[in-house]
């Protein structure tokens, strides 16, 4: 069983918890060890690197020198978390001056960072390291006909890594063919949700939701698969407001793909976290959903 150091970052113990449990859940049925890192502390998601640049990266190159000190590399579930753990620890490989700063702070920690391991998003486990057809030869319960709309986000790709394809990626696709599903042809699946613009910018956040949210029903999907919390909850939570804003009348399912997963290998549905949604998906999935699982 091949194993990781587990960074569930913040989003993953409060309003993603469906996230944490469903990645747990499956990735133990797919044989892969997810262990939690102990201690970890939170990666200074988006606003701290505006602040100290140092300081910020100093905050996630703790997390990794832990990992680092336990052997194993690194995987994160969220986006944002996963692309300042994957850019630090380039830093550390690229840049010595940083690298000796922070370094000189992990001291007190009794820890250092080389920037030798490997930073994974958990999609990428997925992808990579178990493989499409390892997921479609564990699958029990194929999701066959279930339209779903692979939303990648803006971060997930942006690390350009060895080649990868970032205009038309095709891996979330392949992981939910892989799991008998139908993965729709969804043309802004990179596009940012407006990530916290929310916060300082409602009316131009809400625009760029409504632009995606038009684009997945033009493409007929039935329910969207996200790999990022904040995706998760921009695309789900603020649909109301669209509608509010826009006069729509969206009601879009959004789900991890990991909880479709869970689905897919026979997992109970309370496992992964699915019901605890604002836009119900119980009566679209009923069908997938055995009534004896363990």
């Amino acid at each position: 069983m091949k194993k990781y150091a587990y960074f569930p970052g913040c989003s993953l113990e409060k309003m993603a918890v469906s996230y944490h449990k469903s990645s747990l859940e499956t990735t133990q049925a797919l044989g892969v060890e997810l262990e939690e890192l102990e201690d970890w502390n939170c990666c200074g998601a988006t606003t701290y690197f505006h602040l100290d640049e140092i300081l910020a990266n100093t905050l996630v190159a703790r997390n990794l020198a832990m990992a680092e000190k336990e052997g194993l590399d690194f995987v994160a579930p969220c986006s944002a978390c996963y692309k300042n753990a994957y850019f630090t620890n380039s830093y550390m490989q690229e840049d010595e001056d940083l690298a000796e700063h922070i370094n000189f702070a992990l001291e007190a920690d009794d820890l250092q960072l080389s920037g030798d391991i490997k930073v994974h998003h958990l999609i990428d486990i997925f992808a990579d390291d178990i493989g499409p057809e390892t997921i479609k030869d564990k699958v029990t319960t194929p999701l066959e006909g279930l339209k779903i709309a692979p939303y990648y986000g803006c971060q997930i790709v942006r690390p350009r890594k060895n080649g990868e394809e970032v205009e038309n990626p095709q891996f979330f696709e392949e992981i939910l063919e892989a799991m008998g599903a139908d993965a729709v042809d969804f043309a802004y699946k990179t596009r940012c949700c407006g990530g916290s613009l929310l916060l300082t910018n409602r009316k131009a956040a809400l625009d760029m939701i409504h632009i995606l949210l038009q684009n997945i029903t033009n493409s007929g999907a039935e329910v969207v698969a996200t790999a990022c919390p904040l995706c998760q909850v921009n695309l789900e939570v603020y649909q109301t407001q669209v509608n509010e804003e826009f006069g729509t009348d969206y009601a879009i399912p959004v789900l991890y793909f990991t909880q479709l997963m869970g689905l897919a290998l026979g997992i109970a549905p309370k496992k992964l976290g699915i019901g605890s949604e604002l836009v119900e998906t119980l009566p679209l999935l009923s069908q997938f959903i055995e009534k004896e699982v363990s």
